[in-house]
């Protein structure tokens, strides 16, 4: 089963930064990514979402 992979510029324009952003995170190890033959990365739409998600999640959103 194979999942969806995103181009840099498909990451960067879901989170809303640069695309050199996106390359210095992957370097960093904040988001993981596979290399195409050519050496090109693609990163996970499933972990990107993930991602997005947890960012969007404060602890003001929860009520305690």
């Amino acid at each position: 089963m194979s999942t969806a992979l995103l181009t840099p510029a498909e990451v960067a324009e879901r989170f809303g930064v640069n695309v050199k952003t996106i390359t210095r995170w992957a370097d960093a190890g904040l988001l993981t990514c596979q290399r195409t033959l050519g050496g090109h990365r693609r990163f996970s739409a499933e972990q990107v979402e993930r991602m997005i998600a947890a960012q969007n999640t404060t602890p003001e959103d929860h009520d305690d």
